[in-house]
């Protein structure tokens, strides 16, 4: 959290809107409903390598989804106790892509002989830290990212990215009234300059009504490249974002005023949309707040 804070400045504006609004008190009365990550669905790679780490400190895989369109795969994960964020995991299924963007992707991924997570010592959480945050493959070059950038824009975030987080997610039913519906919240957002995703309308609702989520659009960075000629050139992509989450309790509980039990899981038709908050035709709608 602290590299992703780093890099994606919209993190401190928008708890320093909360706090200086009167919202929150501090950062820590902020609940996380979760973090995702996004792979490359390859041989030693993709969900079957990236979840053990979770699997390991206690999550438990629960459902999974699919994005044709995308031609993406996923899972979530529920934490082993409460005030723990869910898991969001995906995979790029890199077979359906065409022969050349497959080319490039093995070009890198091939480079990874074993699945790395097997030699980590899971018991040290440093290491595990320093391994979502280094390289799995050599520096892509920009010419290789412009063209995976024209396919699949998933792909081409990945290439650069690897594992580094995509978004974590403000949980806003927990919010004061007037803040915790995200209607609302949009309403504070917007008030103060941030740009939503608006693929699919700003508000992404699931069929039942009971799972309501949005999002900003992600910053862009500045990031070093490979020139193919033994040089390094900059280039501006397409970083991470901050997702905002709505679970409404469900319907016909016996005892709904004593810890009430909100919407699990995840939409497929929201999280679709959602994925779009790095796509270059929501990044392409920014301005800084």
């Amino acid at each position: 959290m602290r590299r992703y804070r780093e890099r994606v400045p919209d993190v401190a504006a928008i708890i320093q809107a909360l706090v200086q609004n009167g919202v929150i008190a501090d950062p820590e009365a902020i609940e996380n409903d979760h973090i995702a990550f996004r792979t490359m669905g390859v041989s030693e790679l993709g969900i079957e390598s990236l979840e053990k780490i979770f699997l390991y400190y206690g999550y438990l895989r629960r459902d999974a989804y699919q994005f044709p369109g995308k031609k993406l795969n996923a899972f979530w994960y529920s934490p082993p106790q409460a005030g723990l964020p869910r898991i969001f995991i995906s995979e790029l299924r890199v077979q359906d892509l065409s022969d050349r963007a497959q080319q490039i992707i093995h070009s890198y991924t091939d480079e990874v002989k074993s699945d790395p997570v097997d030699s980590l010592n899971l018991d040290d959480w440093q290491a595990v830290d320093e391994f979502l945050h280094r390289s799995l493959w050599h520096l892509p070059t920009l010419h290789d990212y412009l063209e995976l950038l024209g396919e699949s824009e998933y792909a081409a975030w990945v290439i650069y990215n690897r594992y580094y987080l995509n978004h974590f997610t403000i949980s806003v039913h927990n919010l004061p009234p007037g803040y915790n519906t995200i209607v609302d919240f949009n309403r504070f957002l917007e008030s103060h300059g941030f740009t939503l995703n608006d693929a699919g309308g700003k508000v992404k609702s699931s069929p039942d009504g009971l799972l309501i989520q949005s999002s900003t659009v992600a910053q862009m960075m500045d990031a070093e490249f490979d020139d193919g000629q033994g040089g390094r050139v900059n280039y501006t992509i397409s970083g991470s974002y901050v997702e905002f989450a709505e679970r409404r309790v469900l319907p016909d509980q016996e005892n709904p005023e004593s810890q009430p039990l909100r919407r699990e899981g995840f939409e497929a038709a929201n999280a679709d949309r959602i994925f779009e908050s790095t796509y270059s035709t929501q990044t392409g709608r920014r301005r800084e707040p």
